[in-house]
């Protein structure tokens, strides 16, 4: 039986708030073994059913500076009037160990990450129309009126830029793009470039 000895895959999964990511993503972690998120820091708060240090590392605007004056994050950007960031130093630890992540980030800070990184990953996934994005988002009843605009019309950029990707998945059937998500993960495992070395 070959036995192979690699690094770590990163994923980055980006994609308008409300088109389903992060939900494939997590679908996708229960069926393949020795994938997990890599974890953001945020300025804004949490969400209800959000746990610090799993879902995002909440911070405030001073601890963040201080992080991006230490040269701590891999990228960072603000997002909706909130300061995002990619702390470095675990995905380098995690890839280099051999644990593949998925980085489920904005498309402004994937263009970063996937420069940063250029073995990385890159999937987009698109919802089926902006209206579904808007039913979604209202459906979440998390942004005001004024937010859920923003957020469209930052959907409607953000889909402009889905050929920076390596991949395009769309989401109009949620079994569909799970199963496809896993296609993809699985094809990238198979890669001679995240090999160190085979043997039986």
């Amino acid at each position: 039986m070959i036995k192979r000895n690699r690094v770590g895959i990163l994923f980055v999964i980006s994609a308008p708030s409300g088109a389903g990511k992060t939900s494939i993503c997590r679908a996708v972690m229960e069926k393949r073994e020795g994938i997990s998120f890599s974890v953001s820091a945020t300025t804004r708060p949490p969400r209800q059913g959000e746990v610090n240090g799993k879902d995002y590392l909440f911070v405030s605007r001073d601890e963040f500076q201080q992080m991006i004056d230490r040269d701590e994050l891999a990228e960072w950007a603000e997002v909706h009037g909130n300061l995002y960031g990619t702390p470095l130093l675990p995905l380098v630890k995690k890839t280099d160990a051999g644990e593949d992540l998925f980085l489920d980030i904005d498309v402004q800070g994937a263009g970063k990450v996937l420069s940063y990184f250029p073995n990385s990953v890159g999937i987009f996934v698109m919802p089926p129309s902006i209206q579904v994005i808007h039913q979604r988002l209202k459906g979440r009843g998390t942004e005001r009126p004024d937010e859920l605009e923003r957020r469209i019309s930052a959907a409607k950029r953000e889909i402009a830029q889905f050929h920076m990707f390596h991949y395009l998945l769309l989401n109009d059937d949620f079994e569909q793009a799970v199963a496809d998500m896993c296609s993809i993960v699985d094809a990238e495992r198979q890669k001679t470039a995240y090999l160190r070395e085979v043997w039986w």
